[in-house]
């Protein structure tokens, strides 16, 4: 009899989880709070009406068709790592191994209901889009993007979506003739924002921001926000019509109370192997895990497709009896394909080096094609292609 797993998550973690434990044999249920997977890295091109916002959705139930594993459309109410079990809109799931991908929480500052965001839900995405769409119409105004950071996790920050979209909305705003009826300003509490990508990446950013004109105030602490804009430590403020803001993560309320190991910031501990010490055949990936390794760690989607396959692997080991273990610490980097709009930057960081390769005009088309293949790839539709 198959031995059976219980995914808890649909995100890029998670999907990938529940495929590759399919593809080893197990018999697998994956479960998410919506019925499709948001392609966060291509959602920046919802705000500024590139994509439709069905076009940065993947049908989860389409694609557990196509895998051969379950749907389970629920809401995570409360984990059991010792029985490996989980409380699913009311009924409770069990299974051989316990995958634990629901991904974070975010912190609030105070007034952070005065922003808008495109890291957070899809819905918030598409509110981001009719608060900027409603600005534009007017002709002029002031707009300010920024993000924070979690000192108890700094793996836990998202300032790549925030730059793509300020670059994008400069793009846009130069397409139609008013970029000078608009002041755009850039924020972060980090003296160099983006530094965990490398110092040519650090530079190539602050210097793309001069060139545009477009603002930046750095290094200060936020202390929250307003109708009016953003207000910094020592008085300072951000006066702003619209603010975009990216929070950084912080562990799932669910995570946070189900008695699993988890650091200061609230993320399931695991081992390299990715399974949960102390809780056999429990595991956890991407941004639901606390990532190790080192100061420039971050968490991406491919990161956590990597700890995916990692403790798919791991898990088809224990039940075939096989001795080693894969880490995902032998992958870890930073990719990104950075969008500007009429262009990107491939930037890339290991341990051996940091790269920035400058890709104009093509770089933009890029990456909107990699959104493509990631759907169909996902669907079976296309080749997967090695490493993606």
């Amino acid at each position: 009899m198959a031995k059976t797993a219980l995914v808890l998550g649909g995100g890029f973690g998670g999907l990938e989880a529940a495929i590759q434990l399919r593809e080893r044999g197990f018999e697998v249920t994956l479960v998410s709070s919506r019925p499709w997977l948001f392609i966060y890295p291509t959602s920046i091109w919802v705000v500024t009406g590139e994509k439709a916002f069905d076009d940065v959705c993947l049908d989860l139930a389409s694609v557990a068709r196509r895998h051969g594993f379950a749907f389970r459309l629920g809401t995570v109410e409360k984990i059991d790592g010792a029985s490996r079990s989980a409380v699913v809109s009311g009924e409770t799931l069990r299974a051989d191994h316990l995958v634990v991908a629901m991904g974070g929480g975010k912190l609030a500052p105070r007034g952070v209901e005065h922003t808008h965001t495109i890291c957070g839900t899809p819905e918030a995405t598409a509110r981001m889009k009719e608060a900027l769409d409603a600005l534009l119409a007017r002709g002029r105004g002031r707009i300010a993007m920024g993000f924070g950071g979690n000192p108890k996790d700094p793996s836990a920050v998202r300032g790549g979506p925030a730059f793509e979209l300020m670059f994008n909305v400069d793009t846009l705003l130069r397409r139609r003739g008013l970029r000078e009826a608009f002041e755009l300003t850039f924020f972060a509490p980090m003296a160099s924002p983006g530094a965990r990508m490398g110092e040519k990446a650090v530079a190539a950013i602050q210097g793309m921001f001069g060139r545009l004109g477009i603002g930046t105030r750095f290094g200060k602490k936020i202390v929250g926000f307003g109708p009016a804009g953003v207000e910094l430590e020592d008085g300072a403020r951000i006066d702003a019509d619209l603010v975009m803001f990216v929070a950084a993560g912080d562990g799932h309320p669910v995570v946070k109370a189900s008695g699993l190991p988890v650091n200061e910031a609230g993320f399931v501990r695991i081992d390299g192997g990715c399974a949960v010490p102390g809780f056999p055949g429990v595991w956890a990936v991407g941004d639901a895990a606390a990532l190790e390794g080192p100061e420039w760690r971050a968490k991406q989607g491919h990161v956590a497709e990597v700890m995916a396959r990692v403790a798919a692997e791991n898990a088809a080991a224990v039940e075939e009896g096989r001795p080693g273990r894969k880490t995902y610490a032998d992958h870890l980097a930073i990719l990104c394909l950075m969008d500007m709009g009429n262009g990107a930057a491939w930037v890339h960081r290991d341990a051996a080096k940091a790269r920035l390769i400058p890709l104009p005009v093509v770089g933009h088309w890029m990456k909107k094609a990699w959104g493509t293949y990631y759907r169909l790839s996902k669907k079976k539709l296309v080749p997967r292609l090695p490493g993606m």
